[in-house]
């Protein structure tokens, strides 16, 4: 089957039942915080927002975050969620393609839970690790490779995530060498779908940390290479 992850991929993802009330307020990924409770707050960028969960997660903890997603719908629901929390002056949503686009600055924190894009998986977390400032950190949660797992539309009769979209931690890390990792894990989940079922996912996570030798300069090189 085959999976573009393209603009139209997305605008049909959100409305084939994906955004419906379950999404737009599900709770943010248990590994926000786990791996991110004890850093300073500071700027954030969340690639591949979709409805927010995220990026308010950060946003309710004082950081600044800009929230990129190739969905206008998505970012209407996440912009809503926002609104009925209180915390859309600490957010800042961009429709964006993000092999294409590329911010302005560097942040404290480049996260991305999820994301695809038409890129080669490990080249759009490679992408994105550009961004991060010097000092700063990269946190990356994905598809494990072979996971088991359905809610996601487009998957194979099997359940499995696209082999374009899934990974290894040793895959992703080899792409920043020089980091400092800090987790490199595959973790085992439980998740319950809109249906009732119970979905069980293997997510990798990975949370380095950009050398503080990078200086903004070199940061400025990349972004002229990529």
């Amino acid at each position: 089957m085959n999976h573009s992850f393209d603009h139209q991929y997305w605008r049909e993802h959100w409305a084939t039942g994906h955004s419906g009330p379950d999404m737009s307020d599900a709770p943010p990924h248990p590994y926000m915080a786990r791996e991110l409770a004890e850093l300073p707050v500071g700027s954030a960028l969340d690639v591949g927002c979709g409805a927010g969960a995220e990026a308010l997660w950060l946003a309710a903890g004082g950081w600044h975050v800009t929230a990129v997603d190739i969905s206008s719908a998505a970012l209407d629901h996440a912009r809503n969620r926002a609104q009925r929390t209180g915390l859309q002056d600490q957010l800042g949503w961009k429709q964006q393609d993000v092999t294409r686009w590329q911010p302005a600055r560097s942040f404290d924190l480049v996260m991305t839970n999820y994301a695809h894009a038409t890129i080669p998986q490990l080249d759009l977390y490679q992408r994105i690790a550009q961004w991060v400032r010097p000092g700063g950190t990269l946190l990356v949660v994905g598809h494990a490779e072979q996971a088991q797992y359905e809610h996601h539309r487009g998957h194979d009769d099997a359940g499995h995530p696209p082999a374009k979209a899934s990974v290894t931690a040793q895959d992703i890390t080899a792409r920043i060498p020089g980091w400092d990792v800090i987790t490199a894990d595959c973790v085992s989940r439980t998740v319950s779908m809109q249906d009732g079922k119970q979905v069980s996912l293997r997510d990798v996570v990975v949370r380095a940390v950009r050398p503080q030798e990078l200086s903004e300069d070199s940061f400025r090189a990349e972004r002229t290479l990529s």
